[in-house]
């Protein structure tokens, strides 16, 4: 703050730099307008304060000839040039059909989904290019009020996520197939190229259970009793009744689920049927559905989307990280039915089980530093160390390699499971026909019971409460 004569110019710089205003003080008010300030004073004071970018010509002018305006009151004198943040690399994965959103079904303008717009992931050759690698685009700095640069926001590195049977090139910013097969993903968007085992028919006694590495294309039905494992996809052309399905990569069943309360169905990505029913569905991705989910408890990393032509809900109980979404949910006789959105309870703890076990692993190399660090005093004071000792030497030598890489897997993965629960959107369920009485919605810890109809409403939590808004 400056003294002039009998009035103060106070400064103030705002934290991010990107702004000062300029304050008038001065005992009698009154005064404020009897006031004569030059240009020079107020450009000076301005100096003082290291303030050279930005400022505002009329606004000193306006001090000037108008003192009484800025009397204990702030005003902006100077504005900072923004950064402009960087932008992120991208994957783009060649091998989807031009302009395909691979993670997500196509929206129709009512709302609706259409799942089959969702092309069949191809066949793929030895030495096809899968994907390419964009690297970041730095961003561009700014500039504070006193002229000192302003660091951009840095666009993040994206990741090229290798699973079995795909290579790098030296760069590391192509992704090749290393064999003829079927391209999948797996958990944590990992890219595959599996062989393909292919049923011609039901899965029945002659085939019994399958456990392959690849993906499995089933041209019949599944029966209750039978399990199909499999290291890529499931393809089912037929129906799964109460049989157990687990695939790293997605399970596709063409005509629905049908387990009569038996049986599972689990996938690393994406679960996608015309319809399930009295089942027990988990996709680490999406679980979409084209008709109805009844009675079933079903379970989605990211989002459970019903929202075909019929589009139903009714009974059992939904659990979705992001959204569940559908066009009819319970119905007039108040099914209790049990939405959760909002948590990826399984993601949380592997977060606090990893933060634990690289506690685990840094004290454990606190403890190896520090005792190769005494036999190396010992070595420098007697110029040799006793067999034993070497011995000693050595394994702890060998326990940091051992635990140091331990660490980095930690710490890699560590990285992963923060950018995917930092990437959540916030939690909605959303529906587009009408919810009827005998919900019950968690959001979290919050809980709300639905007690009457809703027409083509999105409920979502805002500022603590779940709220509602009308979908358009």
């Amino acid at each position: 703050m400056e003294a002039i004569g009998n009035y103060k110019l106070e400064v103030k710089i705002s934290q991010d730099k990107l702004e000062a205003g300029i304050m008038l003080v001065i005992a009698d008010q009154e005064l404020g307008s009897q006031l004569r300030i030059t240009e020079t004073e107020v450009r000076e004071v301005l100096r003082q304060q290291k303030i050279t970018h930005g400022i505002l010509d009329q606004v000193v002018q306006e001090l000037c000839s108008n003192p009484a305006k800025f009397v204990n009151t702030y005003v902006t004198i100077a504005n900072g040039t923004a950064p402009v943040a960087g932008k992120d690399g991208e994957i783009e994965y060649t091998f989807l059909e031009k302009n395909q959103d691979e993670k997500r079904p196509k929206e129709l303008e009512d709302g609706r989904v259409d799942y089959y717009s969702i092309t069949n992931i191809p066949n793929v050759a030895k030495g096809q290019l899968l994907a390419r690698k964009t690297p970041p685009v730095p961003g561009i700095a700014g500039i504070a009020v006193t002229g000192e640069p302003i660091v951009p926001k840095a666009g993040k590195e994206a990741v090229l996520k290798l699973g079995k049977n795909v290579v790098l090139n030296a760069e590391k910013t192509m992704l090749y197939s290393a064999i003829d097969g079927q391209v999948s993903f797996t958990d944590n968007h990992k890219v595959n190229v599996f062989p393909v085992f292919e049923v011609n028919g039901d899965v029945d006694f002659s085939v019994g259970n399958i456990d392959f590495v690849g993906t499995v294309v089933i041209r019949g039905n599944i029966p209750t009793g039978f399990r199909v494992k499999a290291s890529g996809d499931i393809r089912v052309l037929g129906s799964v009744e109460g049989a157990e399905l687990e695939a790293g990569g997605s399970v596709e069943i063409k005509s629905g689920i049908v387990a009569q309360d038996k049986g599972q169905v689990i996938a690393g990505n994406n679960v996608k049927t015309s319809f399930i029913q009295n089942a027990n569905v988990t996709a680490g991705n999406q679980v979409l559905v084209s008709q109805s989910i009844m009675f079933s408890q079903v379970r989605a990393g990211k989002q459970i989307i019903c929202n075909g032509p019929k589009g139903i809900i009714i009974g059992g109980t939904l659990q979705a990280g992001e959204k569940i979404t559908a066009r009819v949910i319970g119905n007039t006789s108040a099914t209790p039915t049990v939405l959760e959105v909002g948590v990826k309870p399984e993601l949380r703890l592997e977060l606090a089980s990893i933060n634990k076990e690289l506690q685990i692993v840094y004290e454990n190399l606190r403890k190896t530093d520090q005792g190769l660090g005494v036999l190396n005093q010992l070595l420098q004071v007697n110029g040799e160390l006793s067999p034993e000792k070497k011995t000693m030497q050595i394994k702890l030598a060998n326990t940091r390699l051992i635990l140091e890489k331990e660490g980095k897997q930690l710490e890699a993965r560590k990285k992963e499971v923060e950018a995917e629960l930092e990437g959540d959107s916030p939690a909605a369920i959303d529906v587009y026909y009408t919810m009827y009485p005998g919900i019950k919605m968690v959001f979290g810890k919050l809980v709300r019971f639905i007690k009457q109809e809703f027409a083509r409403t999105r409920f979502l939590v805002v500022n603590g409460e779940i709220t509602t808004s009308t979908l358009v």
